[in-house]
């Protein structure tokens, strides 16, 4: 589905990813896009940064089942981006992990159906994959949740896919800037020198999404084919003067991180840039109808640390944008 002459709604809207997603939309002529999310303040800093009569602010947290159901009254398309997403705070505040990331998923599901939304793009994790931490546990939960929501929309128009993917070059909570910060002080605290990470831009995240939206039947989860980098070499590009401090796995962390497990490579398809993990019944596809693509085998897995597309530095220096 193209956004153009839609209603859109993003949750999570005022974070990193919602804001590059939501001036993308109107470029491309959404008729409406709806901010929801719970910041007050993060919604009147948008709105000052934001001037387009087509934008509309509501707060509300997606914890509110009656309040999502007011948000997406004429709503066409819903991006699902609200969650806790901080790895430490997570394990440390594990139910309310649960309630937004799990909970609020169904509670955005049940409204979309019930109010007729057309397409729901649900935004995941690598972390989802053979989860270690509570944040990735909970992630893939939703994930379930959303593959499965399509076989209880009924004769209802409503469609769910997944978009997963890794870290997000610029986004608030990348340790770009958190290296950037830390260069000043002539040492940089390194986890592991081991440690991979998958890695992509707020633009290419947003297209993927965007296509995604075009591409989806329901029930598929989208994992674009995007490089790898070692946290050291991106330690490095960014204060080549510093001395690497190896402090230690954080609990909850991983060395490396998966998006598609050999478990699920054989549901998994593939194409030129993308993948696609297909559901296990899509009984709600119309006779013949498929999501195409080229059967993966069995002991495939696409892991950071065995990807064949490893960033070079000009490449990182690249991603890096303001913070080379």
């Amino acid at each position: 589905m193209n956004v153009a002459g839609q209603v859109v709604l993003v949750t999570g809207g005022t974070g990193s990813f919602g804001k590059k997603f939501i001036r993308k939309a109107l470029e491309l002529d959404a008729r409406k896009v709806i901010v929801f999310s719970r910041d007050e303040l993060k919604q009147y800093e948008m709105s000052q940064e934001f001037n387009d009569p087509r934008i509309r602010f509501f707060i509300g947290d997606v914890r509110d089942t009656g309040r999502l159901y007011r948000a997406f009254d004429g709503v066409d398309v819903v991006v699902h981006a609200a969650a806790l997403k901080h790895v430490t705070a997570c394990e440390y505040n594990p139910f309310e992990a649960v309630r937004t990331n799990i909970i609020g998923a169904q509670n955005v599901i049940d409204a979309a159906i019930d109010r007729g939304v057309r397409r729901v793009v649900a935004l995941s994790t690598d972390k989802a994959a053979n989860p270690i931490n509570l944040y990735g546990a909970t992630k893939l939960a939703s994930d379930k949740l959303f593959v499965a929501a399509n076989a209880y929309v009924g004769d209802k128009p409503t469609r769910f896919s997944v978009v997963r993917y890794g870290n997000v070059a610029g986004s608030r909570g990348s340790v770009i800037p958190f290296f950037h910060k830390m260069r000043s002080t002539g040492s940089l605290p390194i986890t592991d020198k081991r440690m991979t990470r998958f890695w992509i831009t707020l633009d290419q995240g947003v297209q993927f999404v965007l296509d995604s939206l075009q591409r989806m039947k329901g029930g598929e989860i989208f994992v674009p084919k995007i490089p790898s980098v070692k946290v050291v070499d991106l330690a490095r590009v960014i204060a080549p003067d510093c001395q690497l401090q190896f402090v230690g796995i954080r609990p909850g962390e991983k060395l490396h991180e998966a998006m598609i497990t050999e478990d699920d490579a054989r549901k998994t398809v593939e194409f030129d840039d993308y993948f696609i993990i297909k559901p296990e019944q899509p009984g709600w596809l119309s006779e013949g109808e498929t999501y195409g693509g080229v059967p993966l085998h069995e002991r495939f897995s696409y892991c950071s640390h065995t990807n064949s597309h490893w960033l070079t530095d000009e490449e990182i220096r690249q991603y890096l944008g303001e913070y080379a």
